[in-house]
């Protein structure tokens, strides 16, 4: 029985999933997770399905983490936060909507993908609201806020500037009027987006502004 638990850990390992846990508002996708307990039935035979349970576990406590990860903040600071992500948007049309409008104004497109229930999503749009970087955000792009739910909704309007998956939210896409990725090496770097300090939100985003604006 304990190697049977061994084998189960190493596939769960394997697969990532501590590492999944680790990190912000991530929600695994289902297929991983599916993967893990079919590899680890496998492992220990239909008969027994100590690792499937394991992973039916690691299940839950993803789901859990994912969909609930932000319980701890809704109390405190959090409560007010802006929640800017639309569900009923159609994205690809105020994405069409937002290029049009750059290459109208010389602004850059910014496209924040998350959704309301992560802390680290509503924490990106409170800084936002601060004065010196609302500024900069009107003066320097065109907002678009992606609504890309427990990341399994609009993952097309990620595709196509190339970026394939979401490892969490919200990731952030910086775009020329023409649709090129300007912020490729760091569209991942926001998941933990409402820890990161102010003074560095605005360095990045005045970084990536046009600089005649």
């Amino acid at each position: 029985m304990r190697m049977l638990l061994k084998k189960s850990a190493a596939v769960l390992a394997v697969l990532g999933l501590p590492a999944l846990l680790a990190s912000g508002c991530v929600k695994a996708a289902t297929s991983t997770v599916d993967a893990a307990v079919g590899l680890s039935s496998g492992a220990v035979g239909a008969g027994v399905g100590v690792a499937g349970a394991a992973a039916g576990a690691a299940h839950a406590d993803l789901d859990r983490r994912g969909r609930g990860h932000d319980d701890q903040h809704n109390a405190g600071q959090h409560h007010d936060d802006p929640r800017p992500f639309d569900p009923t948007a159609d994205a690809m049309m105020d994405v069409d909507a937002a290029l049009a409008a750059a290459r109208a104004s010389g602004r850059r497109v910014l496209l924040a993908l998350g959704g309301n229930w992560c802390h680290d999503s509503r924490g990106l749009a409170a800084k936002f609201r601060e004065p010196e970087l609302a500024a900069l955000i009107d003066a320097g792009y065109e907002l678009v806020w992606v609504d890309v739910g427990y990341r399994d909704r609009n993952l097309d309007v990620a595709r196509r500037f190339g970026v394939d998956a979401l490892y969490g939210t919200p990731t952030v896409l910086i775009l020329s009027p023409e649709g090129k990725l300007l912020n490729a090496d760091t569209v991942h770097e926001w998941r933990t987006a409402d820890s990161i300090p102010y003074d560095d939100t605005l360095a990045y985003f005045r970084r990536f502004a046009p600089q005649n604006r």
